[in-house]
């Protein structure tokens, strides 16, 4: 059963599905922001730092699918609630953490909430509103995320500045409260009758392996968990090509579209993986500002998005995806190559505000016609799945990106300002070179005719609508896995 968007039920599940989706975002952007106080406060390595960032992104990226298979068979609702309640719990327990290594751990836990309660939310929002009203609801759930997204990073570096890191996730406590009262009382259940089979399970285990273990050998250097990943990715392949109910059906890669799609949002999330990790902390210890102040210095990037994303996304609905999906990073690497001139004292408005406006811009430009190629390369029975995926591949290359990149950059010691400065702009360079990768792509593989689009309303609106995880939020979270 549906209901009208105005009536009290569809009113309670557009503010319970924008406060779930938002705190899965928000976690992702006010962490990075914290991270400069938590290494001071807990003696953290830059290790620990990535482990910090990498250990929530490794379970949610590795679970995301699985869930939302879990949220088609034992009902949409109770998933998003059973995942809204255990990232309550793990948010406690990082705000509680006497060291860095008990705040990784929570932190990989808290992942597994997040990736229970992420694919619930459009997934939700989607079974309960009319088809009359459904369009102007997901409009609504866009807004009103890309405000929680705009409002994030201040939030995050005013609770750092007034209180302490540990805010930070206390913050979550009252929000996934009011979230979980909401959704009981007044969200009705749904599932997906037609979801059949068993799950997944030996992809789900496969996957997990694998990114584990790339993380892990990225991370630390050492090459044989990294040759240990890429087996288990291998068999993982292997598995998916076998399974009756994969969790990433083989099928949807024999639209060229799609793969095309896929491989630069691989190589455009991995870019944008290391800036928003690394941004943050050059800001604060290198330039010298203050958690707040390296907050709110990136916010025009996501007000650009908010005001030219949805104008992007009508652009390429009517002339196709390839030009915006190759100028979109071209003009991002340029972005980035200007944040190299960002060094100690560096000013705001003639430094730091020309990158980031430059770099929002070429995001502007790219993200949505991403995602509505992604959208119009499948048939609207597969939409589901076919933004599931591209939310995964979409976290994985920002897990690999925070894993891999400082290391390849030399930056060995977040506390030696000299150090750090010298690696981020090696860091810049190579997540420049991944932009202009991803304009490559597009623009070899890429169709020049417009593409069908099977659902327009939610072109700018899914998986890339959050790049919180870093990603900010235009990552907002859509992957509910239908099948």
């Amino acid at each position: 059963m549906t209901v009208a968007l105005r009536s009290q039920t569809g009113r309670a599940v557009v503010l319970t599905t924008v406060l779930g989706s938002s705190l899965a975002m928000l976690d992702s952007t006010v962490v990075n922001i914290a991270l400069p106080r938590i290494g001071e406060d807990l003696g953290a390595s830059v290790a620990d730092l990535q482990w910090v960032v990498s250990g929530y992104t490794l379970t949610l990226a590795s679970l995301i699918l699985l869930a939302g298979a879990l949220g088609d068979r034992l009902g949409r609702r109770r998933v998003f609630v059973w995942g809204t309640v255990w990232f309550t719990v793990a948010s406690a327990v990082c705000a509680l953490a006497p060291n860095v290594e008990l705040l990784i751990a929570a932190r990989v836990v808290q992942g597994v909430g997040a990736a229970l309660l992420t694919p619930g939310s459009l997934a939700l929002l989607s079974a309960t509103i009319d088809s009359d009203d459904r369009g102007a609801a997901i409009g609504l759930w866009s807004g009103l995320g890309g405000v929680a997204s705009a409002v994030g990073p201040f939030l995050g570096g005013w609770l750092v500045e007034i209180a302490s890191w540990r805010a930070v996730f206390w913050l979550n406590v009252p929000l996934a409260a009011a979230v979980v009262w909401v959704a009981v009382r007044h969200v009705p259940e749904s599932r997906d009758p037609d979801a059949h089979g068993r799950l997944d399970l030996p992809g789900t285990g496969l996957g997990v392996v694998a990114l584990a273990a790339l993380t892990y050998g990225l991370i630390a250097g050492v090459t044989v968990p990294v040759v240990v990943g890429i087996v288990a990715f291998a068999a993982f392949v292997v598995t998916e090509r076998r399974s009756a109910n994969p969790l990433v059906p083989p099928a949807l890669f024999r639209s060229r579209v799609f793969t095309a799609a896929n491989l630069v949002t691989a190589v455009v999330y991995a870019a944008l993986g290391g800036v928003f990790f690394l941004l943050v902390l050059q800001l604060q210890l290198v330039a010298g500002y203050s958690p707040i102040a390296a907050g709110v210095a990136t916010l025009p990037i996501t007000v650009l998005m908010l005001v030219l994303s949805s104008r992007a996304g009508r652009w390429a609905q009517h002339h196709g995806a390839r030009l915006p999906m190759t100028v979109g990073p071209l003009v991002g690497a340029v972005g980035l190559l200007l944040m190299r001139r960002i060094g100690p004292d560096a000013p705001y408005l003639t430094v730091v505000l020309p990158a980031v406006v430059v770099f929002g811009l070429g995001l502007s430009a790219l993200v949505a016609p991403l995602t509505g190629a992604v959208l119009g390369s499948v048939s609207t029975d597969r939409a589901g799945i076919a933004s599931g995926v591209n939310n995964a591949v979409a976290r994985t290359a920002q897990l690999l990106a925070v894993a891999a990149l400082p290391g390849l950059a030399g930056i060995t010691d977040y506390a030696d300002a000299t150090v750090f400065d010298s690696g981020f702009r090696v860091a810049m360079l190579i997540c420049a070179g991944l932009m202009i990768v991803g304009a490559v792509i597009a623009a070899a593989l890429m169709p020049t005719t417009k593409p069908a689009v099977e659902h327009p309303d939610s072109i700018a609106c899914q998986p890339h609508c959050d790049m919180s995880a870093p990603a900010l939020s235009p990552e907002l979270d859509s992957a509910h896995g239908d099948r």
